[in-house]
């Protein structure tokens, strides 16, 4: 049994590998498919009647404040190139005062000595910090206690719960089992100390799976929409079976635009924080997601091929997010997040 153990973490570390490599060098965007945002444009305000330096980004998400409503998008950890991309990652969040997730910590689990590379707490000790696992995991064997042991071992006030029944549906070794899976988050939420968010990775949340995860008792909902990076296409390289690659071709263009997904999300839940990732790549873009109905944005690709190099590069990167965000709000007359959110002036094309 140790062995197997062992086996799958090995096959399980590859697999982070690849995946990362890909989404570092590779052409992993959707096809024929965007975001959204393009779709929709803000009415400029000529007389907007406030002043640019009293543009207030701030906002409170899950009981923390946050100083933009920005969060670095859960992207690694596990293998050995996961640990200064985090630490990258986590120091600029520390920096600006945003939130940030780490990547899927199934690797600790099979292996504690993984830890490591998800730890950032030393350095970024007051972010908003959320803790990963794959919600189909619950049906293969993890439950609660697992869930918990993730939270505490990062220090983490949340954890998301990730849903990828296409990615793991073309990964040859993947775990396709989502059957009766409903039940089993709820009794995560249930159990839990910390609030669970559940996020898909690129295919969007539909109004109908968000009314169905709000009965259950989650605490937020990250959309994660089609338009950004396409894990099929990422599966498609990834393996070497011809018959695989075609068929992973076949859904390039699947999934839910993320503005799409942000509108049916917010509409039937709007008592719940909604996080709008997927494509997300300027400060406009946050700006609309917000105005459309999230709460705030995740942001990954970008981010992942700066912190790559250095957490200045990630700081550089956001911070000019954030004076595109805040000039953007300036012009539209929204003085701060509440009213972003509010705001009139976005209309469809």
């Amino acid at each position: 049994m140790e062995y197997i153990h062992k086996l799958g973490h090995i096959t399980n570390l590859k697999r982070k590998s690849e995946q990362l490599n890909i989404a570092l060098y590779e052409q992993t965007e959707f096809i024929n498919v965007s975001p959204g945002f393009d779709d929709y444009r803000f009415i400029h305000q000529a007389l907007p009647e406030i002043d640019l330096k009293d543009v207030n980004l701030s906002t409170v998400l899950f009981g923390k404040n946050l100083a933009a409503p920005i969060i670095i998008s859960s992207m690694v950890g596990g293998n050995k190139e996961a640990t200064h991309i985090n630490r990258n990652l986590a120091q600029a969040a520390q920096n600006l005062g945003l939130a940030m997730g780490v990547g899927s910590q199934r690797c600790f689990i099979e292996n504690p000595e993984t830890s490591g590379t998800y730890r950032v707490r030393d350095i970024a000790p007051d972010i908003l910090l959320f803790a990963n696992l794959g919600a189909v995991q619950l049906n293969y064997g993890y439950t609660a206690k697992e869930c918990q042991i993730v939270v505490e071992s990062i220090g983490a006030d949340a954890l998301i719960l990730h849903l990828n029944s296409l990615q793991e549906a073309l990964q040859p070794d993947g775990n396709t089992n989502f059957a009766g899976l409903l039940d089993k988050i709820e009794g995560v939420c249930r159990e839990l100390t910390v609030p669970v968010i559940i996020k898909e990775i690129g295919c969007g949340i539909s109004e109908e799976v968000a009314r169905k995860l709000a009965k259950i008792g989650v605490s937020g909902i990250d959309i994660a929409g089609a338009g950004g990076t396409c894990w099929s296409e990422i599966e498609k390289i990834r393996t070497s079976d011809k018959l695989g690659k075609r068929v992973a071709g076949t859904f390039c263009s699947w999934g839910i635009p993320t503005a799409d997904s942000v509108i049916a999300t917010s509409k039937a839940v709007p008592q719940l924080p909604i996080i709008a990732s997927g494509g997300i790549r300027t400060g406009i873009d946050v700006a609309k997601a917000i105005a459309l109905g999230a709460d705030a944005a995740g942001i990954a690709k970008p981010l992942l091929k700066a912190a790559d190099d250095s957490a200045k590069a990630v700081e550089d990167h956001l911070q000019e997010m954030m004076e595109v965000l805040k000039i953007t709000m300036l012009c539209i007359g929204a003085f701060d997040i509440k009213k972003l959110k509010m705001s009139p002036f976005l209309r469809k094309l």
